[in-house]
């Protein structure tokens, strides 16, 4: 259901949490399609070793990899200008890149750490690879987000506070944050060409996503991963199909799990509340005026 034989040569593709998991069988999918692929992460080991696996199983030179440490709004900047310097498009775009654990601390940019892994980061890069995406149109952006998001809450005035939330509060938050930003960018980019959809991995096997938890929650939790979760495989094919077949062309704006369009949060329809989001969003991670392409 999820297999398409659709070709990207000639397209470029940047997927973030490429070194491993999920983003790395993506990546390793759209390059057995021909596309380009930047690997992004903060571990250049993995990075490099992950490129030169894709590139061996792929038989796909035109593999690459940049530092992106999405904890460092700095990093994010850093990896937007070199991307813009060295890529004349950007037709695809996966922000896969997440966790959850982390330390209950602020970053160096006076933000939740989770909140700022999970969705500051994914804000700041995403809006700041628009104008290439939009000139390379039509264009995809696919976002990661989780059944958690249902029991999400946005507070802009406590969103990202420490020691108020539990590890799975956060995470649930900082999910729900990237579902109403995706609603919000679909809405503004309709008239663009570039589509906007999120899709939830559910549960994924042979990962190091819960790397981060306590001990006792870590083997509950991976208990019930071995028993009920997808093949890290199943999930890559199914983000490469969303970002490559052309049936979801001109589809945005949508929510897919299980190669199938899902329920999405009832609240991706207030737009007083995505467009506070964005706005808010904006301030949080000190978009400048020579940034800010909607000035």
């Amino acid at each position: 259901m999820c297999d398409t034989n659709v070709r990207l040569d000639g397209k470029v593709a940047v997927v973030t949490g490429g070194s491993s998991g999920i983003g790395y069988e993506t990546a390793k999918n759209l390059a057995n399609k021909g596309a380009r692929v930047i690997i992004a992460s903060r571990n250049e080991t993995k990075l490099m070793r992950a490129r030169d696996k894709i590139e061996k199983i792929s038989g796909n030179g035109n593999v690459s990899y940049k530092l992106l440490d999405l904890a460092s709004l700095t990093s994010v900047r850093s990896f937007v200008s070199d991307t813009i310097n060295t890529e004349e498009r950007l037709d695809i775009l996966v922000n896969n890149a997440g966790a959850v654990g982390l330390p209950d601390r602020l970053t160096e940019d006076g933000l939740n750490l989770t909140m700022q892994v999970n969705f500051f980061g994914t804000f700041l890069l995403t809006y700041l690879l628009l104008p290439l995406l939009k000139s390379s149109a039509p264009s995809r952006i696919i976002n990661s987000s989780a059944s958690s998001m249902y029991v999400g809450h946005i507070d802009f005035e406590q969103w990202n506070d420490i020691e108020r939330y539990t590890p799975i509060e956060v995470l649930a938050n900082s999910k729900l944050a990237v579902t109403l930003f995706s609603a919000e960018l679909s809405a503004r980019l309709k008239e663009y060409g570039v589509s906007v959809n999120t899709y939830d991995p559910f549960v994924v096997k042979d990962t190091d996503i819960l790397d981060n938890l306590p001990s006792l929650l870590k083997n509950i939790t991976q208990l019930f991963v071995d028993i009920v979760g997808q093949p890290k495989e199943d999930v890559g094919r199914e983000i490469a199909y969303l970002a490559s077949d052309p049936q979801f062309e001109k589809v945005s704006g949508e929510h897919y799990k299980f190669c199938k369009k899902w329920i999405n949060h009832w609240l991706v329809d207030d737009r007083h509340l995505t467009r506070e989001l964005w706005e808010v969003s904006k301030k949080n991670v000190n978009i400048s005026t020579s940034e800010d392409w909607e000035t």
